[in-house]
């Protein structure tokens, strides 16, 4: 099972700013010495010497992630959400000899910034290719095409050459022998988790939840989708300070959600769903905060990293 991370923000998409772009320039000069740049070796050692808020980026795009599969029937690709990252799955998978020719497309919920990089979805154009879209809200294909009318888009669905399956998910489906099941969190709207097991590992999305203490019960519908994942991606968008201040947005804290892979014997937690405001430096100091959340919590078997777009992750 391999997890990979096309878009990691939340809300809408958050390229770097110039200014920000300015600034890392100026941070890395500031710590060059001649001695850095005597020889390639010595060049490669500087640079894998920074941390990683100054070389390299987060990444702006919304929401997608992939899980790959390889079943015994053939490799299969599993797609959870289509925000702006969708796009840059599209563009790798074009790369790809021979391309895949069939998708499954789970929506955590429908809100923009969890659809709107479908249109840009470069395989739905190709008549060879078969795309199942699988959402427990029912209302997806109208939403989908909602956002590719006039005058909001000028391609219609209708367009896209793809052959198109949807499917209204109840609790869970079983696609070649891996389980994917669904459940309901709080998120205005309604969003919902997906936990992928193929038998041998558990992987979790839970993207857009506010936790709440009702989501910490060990009663036997949390125990069945929760307990010992091996990981789980979940909505990290606020600091505590912040949470208390939004109130009832729909997203949580990431000490928070430490507590919550704590209670659930999770081993490895993903920091996911970041805010478009948060730039490189300030994720990575979360991420940061979060590790010293665990020391001072006593909270142990825990990895935790930060959602980065390219992040790969195998179980």
């Amino acid at each position: 099972m391999l997890v990979r991370f096309w878009g990691v923000r939340g809300s809408l998409p958050a390229p770097p700013q110039p200014s920000q772009i300015r600034s890392k320039i100026s941070a890395i000069l500031e710590r060059l010495t001649p001695a850095d740049i005597e020889s390639p070796a010595s060049r490669e050692r500087f640079l894998s010497s920074l941390p990683p808020w100054l070389f390299g980026t987060v990444g702006g795009n919304t929401p997608c992630v992939t899980v790959d599969l390889d079943t015994d029937n053939s490799p299969q690709c599993l797609i959870f959400d289509a925000g702006s990252g969708i796009r840059e799955l599209g563009n790798a998978v074009s790369r790809e000899n021979p391309r895949p020719t069939q998708y499954r497309l789970f929506f955590s919920h429908v809100h923009w910034d969890h659809i709107q990089g479908f249109p840009f979805f470069g395989p739905a154009y190709d008549p060879s290719v078969t795309i199942d879209f699988y959402s427990p809200h029912n209302n997806i294909e109208n939403s989908l095409q909602g956002q590719m009318t006039s005058p909001y888009f000028p391609v219609h669905m209708d367009s896209m050459g793809c052959k198109k399956n949807f499917h209204f998910m109840d609790d869970r489906v079983i696609l070649d022998g891996v389980t994917v099941s669904s459940k309901k969190m709080n998120h205005p709207g309604d969003s919902y988790s997906f936990m992928v097991d193929d038998g041998k590992r558990r992987f979790i999305y839970a993207t857009d939840t506010e936790l709440s203490t009702e989501d910490f019960l060990k009663n036997e519908e949390n125990t069945r989708f929760f307990k010992d994942a091996d990981l789980i991606v979940i909505d990290c968008q606020y600091t505590l300070g912040e949470a208390i201040e939004k109130y009832n947005w729909g997203h949580s804290p990431f000490s928070l959600a430490v507590d919550f892979a704590a209670n659930w014997g999770i081993k490895h937690m993903v920091l996911f769903h970041h805010d478009p405001a948060y730039n490189d430096r300030k994720l990575y100091n979360i991420l940061q905060s979060a590790r010293w959340y665990t020391e001072r919590m006593n909270i142990s078997g825990i990895k935790l990293t930060l959602a980065t777009e390219g992040l790969e992750i195998r179980l």
